[in-house]
C-alpha cells in the first residue's frame, strides 16, 4: 500500500528556516522531518511513497537523489585516471519514492487530485509532512478496512488545535470545521487511510483537502476516527523545532520505534 505525504507548502509560520527549504525538509536529530514520517511508516512495512512536492521541489528531489550516496560507506578511486565509486556497506531503507511537483500554489486537495495516477486507483495512506506521531498504523489500518467508509482520519487531543471534529459513539465523524480559539476538543492529525473514492470529492487545484471534502465526508457519514491516545506532534514553529530536537537528544522520541 502506498504512502502519500503532504510535502508543498510554504510554511511561513516557521521561516526562519523555511526560507531556505521546505518545512518536510527541516531537520530534527539530523535528518529531515519527512524522513522521520517516512521511517514510522516503513516500521509497520509500508515502503512506497508519493510525495507531494511544490515549494522548492527541487531540495526534496535533490535528497532523495543523494540519499543512498550519503548513506553509505564509499571509496572514491582515482589512482587508475578514472573516476570509480565503489560502494562497501550502506543502511539505506527498502524504499520506492516518487516525488511529484504538485505545483507551488495548489491546495492540499488539489495536491492529492493531481497524484492520482500514482495510486492505482489503490486505498492509500496519507499524511501530512511536518508531524510526527507513535499511532499503530497497523491497527489504523485494520480499523479502516473494517468499517469499509471512504476515508479515516486518525483524531488526537491537543490544547493547539487544528480541525474540529464531532464524533459519535459509533466513531462516525459527524461534523468536521476548521478551529476557533475557544475550541477545546478532538483534532485532524492526518495519518488518513483513503479509498479511492476520494478523489470524487476534489474538484481542482483550489480545493482545501480540509473543507469541503472532508465536510462533505462527513455529512455522508462516510469519514471515521482513529482515536489515538498517544503521542502526537506538529512542527509549526521553531518552538514545536526545539521540542523534537529535545526529545531526540535525551531519547525520548516516541515517534521513534525504529532501531
Amino acid at each position: 500500500m502506498k504512502v502519500v505525504l503532504l510535502a508543498g507548502g510554504y510554511g511561513t509560520r516557521i521561516s526562519e528556516e523555511s526560507q531556505y527549504k521546505p518545512k518536510p525538509m527541516i531537520e530534527i536529530g539530523g535528518r529531515p522531518i519527512l524522513w522521520h514520517i517516512m521511517k514510522e511508516y516503513s516500521y509497520y512495512g509500508f515502503n512506497e511513497f508519493i510525495i507531494c512536492a511544490g515549494y522548492k521541489q527541487h531540495i526534496v528531489k535533490e535528497w532523495f537523489a543523494n540519499y543512498f550516496l550519503n548513506s553509505s560507506d564509499v571509496t572514491f578511486d582515482y589512482s587508475s585516471g578514472k573516476n570509480e565509486m565503489i560502494i562497501h556497506e550502506s543502511s539505506i531503507d527498502p524504499w520506492k519514492v516518487t516525488i511529484v511537483d504538485t505545483g507551488l500554489n495548489t491546495m492540499t486537495g488539489g495536491r492529492i487530485k493531481r497524484i492520482r495516477k500514482y495510486v492505482d486507483n489503490e486505498t492509500f495512506m496519507m499524511t501530512y509532512g511536518d508531524g510526527v506521531c507513535d499511532v499503530d498504523i497497523s491497527k489504523l489500518l485494520e480499523f479502516h478496512m473494517k468499517h469499509g467508509k471512504t476515508a479515516t482520519l486518525t483524531a488526537v487531543m491537543q490544547e493547539q488545535q487544528k480541525g474540529i471534529l464531532n464524533i459519535g459513539g459509533d466513531n462516525a465523524v459527524k461534523s468536521f470545521r476548521e478551529k476557533n480559539v475557544s475550541d477545546s476538543a478532538l483534532i485532524n492529525a492526518g495519518y488518513m487511510v483513503l479509498s479511492p473514492k476520494i478523489f470524487d470529492y476534489i474538484d481542482g487545484d483550489e480545493t482545501v483537502f480540509e473543507k469541503e471534502p472532508l465536510e462533505t465526508l462527513a455529512a455522508k457519514g462516510e469519514l471515521m476516527s482513529y482515536l489515538h491516545k498517544g503521542f502526537w506532534q506538529c512542527m509549526d514553529n521553531k518552538r514545536e523545532k526545539d521540542l523534537l530536537e529535545k526529545m531526540l537528544e535525551i531519547n525520548a522520541a516516541p515517534w521513534k520505534k525504529w532501531d
